[in-house]
């Protein structure tokens, strides 16, 4: 099947054609008849599959035929888990728009809100947004919903294990009632079947791959050995395997820079990208990075969400992950488009439950290895593969749901207070709650 047999118009085919795509993925072929239907759709498939391209090409060949958008207004809305996953989507809606006169803009935050209210003003087409910004943006008036006509949900799974349920249900009940719904995730887990059943209508299921299956040409392997040379392992694997461009996963912001640290000393240029990190620096190293003007990218699994780099062909491990699913998000990161590709760990016997876990999700055993001169003295114990099914796991609760926060006004209404407290018994008297404390020191003397 070509796209041709798909149904788009001259204007994508044209686009698709400079951008050398030739044949429709899996998910292409299935999604774009029915997003071009209007139908709701509820699709499973996993990083590297081009989901992206099954949704964005049929909604510019709807929108091309549409009416002009309104001021703060927007006809499509995507909403996506993080700001790397955000870009990403805003350049494939350039590149395949290239020929259609049409409006795009995604919002996010780390950048100013100032920018993104006043190229609002004129109305978009399409917004892609994270949650966060998008309610700040609709809190300020800067984007209503009044035109929505589709709301798309990418890596919705991802929103979720990130604590984002209380923002799309705020976000989804601001929506009109008439819309279409797409919902795109890597896995339909029960969290996300809660969330498809609230918002999608008789909705088409589609599923590319059996769930939480990395794709077949990874492949997985392990070296053993102690957490405090894990460092130094990496260094010797750069130098042995000739590695010149490698994606490193790592666990905490702090273990990123302090890895970057290590790379840099060693001559290695490497760059860190994570949470604390600014969004034009960001996007600056990961500019770098694909043009390979820096060798190594350190990243941790919230920032690297969203990194789309052609002809990856490893990513090491340096630490495992927290849950088995970040897991099959990393290695996603390479044997994209049916490409070769290998997903390399660095495991310290403290990583032994990581392993299982993981081990489990993706039903077989990794194989382990040992590199000479960096033989673990606390050995990682053996797997055995676990065959049962695994317990969904529920989604992180918002911690600031019912937390009562103070504004500037009350709390100098507090400190006050306190000072007024302080200067009444600074003349020699003591402060009330000393006399308590003393009067009580004195009754459990007593008895």
């Amino acid at each position: 099947m070509s796209f041709e047999q798909l149904g788009l118009s001259s204007p994508l085919l044209r686009a698709l054609s400079d951008l050398n795509y030739n044949t429709p993925t899996a998910i292409q072929k299935k999604a774009v008849p029915v997003v071009l239907s209007g139908k709701d759709l509820l699709a499973a498939a996993r990083t590297g599959t081009g989901k992206t391209a099954g949704y964005v090409l049929p909604l510019l060949q709807k929108l091309e035929s549409g009416h002009p958008v309104s001021a703060n207004q927007t006809r499509v809305l995507i909403i996506v888990p993080t700001r790397e996953l955000a870009s990403q989507v805003g350049d494939n809606i350039q590149d395949y728009s290239r020929y259609l006169n049409l409006k795009s803009l995604v919002v996010h935050g780390g950048v100013k809100i100032n920018p993104q209210m006043l190229s609002l003003r004129k109305g978009v087409d399409i917004l892609v947004a994270t949650p966060g910004r998008l309610l700040d943006l609709h809190a300020k008036n800067a984007v209503g919903f009044r035109e929505l006509a589709v709301l798309v949900l990418d890596e919705a799974d991802r929103m979720l294990d990130l604590g984002f349920s209380d923002e799309l249900r705020e976000i989804i009940s601001r929506l009109p009632v008439k819309r279409q719904t797409l919902l795109f995730s890597a896995t339909f887990s029960p969290a996300i079947r809660k969330l498809a059943k609230a918002i999608v209508r008789n909705a088409v299921e589609i599923q590319i791959d059996a769930p939480n299956r990395t794709a077949e040409a990874v492949r997985h392997w392990a070296v053993l050995v102690d957490k405090k040379r894990k460092p130094a392992l990496l260094l010797h694997l750069l130098k042995l395997n000739s590695w010149n461009r490698l994606l490193v996963f790592v666990r905490t912001k702090k273990g990123a820079d302090r890895l970057v640290g290590v790379l840099r000393s060693a001559n290695i240029s490497s760059a860190a990208i994570h949470g604390d990190k600014s969004q034009s620096f960001r996007a600056r190293v990961l500019e770098d990075f694909k043009k390979q003007r820096i060798n190594v990218m350190v990243a941790t699994d919230v920032a690297a969400r969203g990194i789309d780099i052609d002809q990856l062909p490893q990513v090491v491990n340096f630490d495992l992950p927290d849950t088995a699913t970040d897991y099959i998000h990393r290695v996603g990161r390479t044997a994209r488009a049916g490409a070769a590709g290998e997903a390399v760990s660095l495991i310290c016997a403290d990583e032994h439950p990581q392993l299982t876990d993981i081990e489990r999700l993706l039903q077989q055993l990794i194989r382990r290895e040992y590199e000479p001169g960096f033989e673990p003295v606390h050995e990682v114990p053996p797997s055995r593969l676990d065959t049962r099914p695994i317990k969904p796991r529920k989604p992180k609760k918002n911690k600031n749901k019912n937390k009562i926060i103070l504004t500037k006004k009350t709390q100098a209404k507090k400190t006050q207070a306190k000072k007024a407290i302080a200067k009444k018994f600074a003349a020699g008297r003591e402060h009330p709650g000393k006399r308590r404390s003393k009067v009580r020191r004195q009754n459990n003397r007593d008895g």
